[in-house]
């Protein structure tokens, strides 16, 4: 387990998106800020099963898959989910402002870290990785957060 990037996620990323507007633009992809809150919240609610996708990705490229997880390699820019995932256009948005998104979002990554507490073995499907384990999603939670703090500009 990685503890600075279970640390990343509990104590220093949300402050680093309280200033962001709702509409700012990205330096890639589609998505407002807003939206961008939105889909990280929903990304941790497939963490812990309040939201359900099936597997994507053919069995055995999982290892594949899995080596590029836990490896210290970066998402691309316009990385995209698989369309079985996530449609090509935003969607929209599920809170009335951002303020109530960044509260979705931290409630949602709060539910993350308690669900895992209370279900230290357990692991859960993401539909492209496969099977994680808590160690496996702090460092997929990470790797996909800092993927979007970059595409704001928010860290270089």
């Amino acid at each position: 387990m990685n503890q600075d990037k279970l640390n990343f996620l509990k104590n220093n990323f949300l402050p680093l998106l309280k200033d962001l507007p709702a509409d700012a633009k990205g330096k890639w992809g589609k998505m407002n800020g807003q939206q961008m809150v939105e889909h990280i919240s929903g990304f941790f609610a497939v963490s812990y099963e309040k939201i359900k996708f099936p597997l994507v990705t053919p069995e055995e490229h999982l290892p594949k898959y899995k080596e590029f997880l836990m490896s210290d390699k970066e998402f691309r820019e316009n990385t995209k989910a698989p369309a079985q995932v996530l449609p090509d256009e935003p969607t929209p948005l599920r809170n009335k402002n951002m303020q109530d998104a960044l509260n979705a979002l931290e409630k949602s990554i709060n539910i993350f870290f308690t669900y895992f507490s209370e279900n230290p073995e357990k692991k859960t499907l993401h539909p492209v990785f496969g099977e994680l384990n808590f160690a496996e999603w702090v460092q997929l939670h990470h790797k996909h957060v800092i993927h979007h703090l970059k595409q704001f500009g928010l860290i270089a």
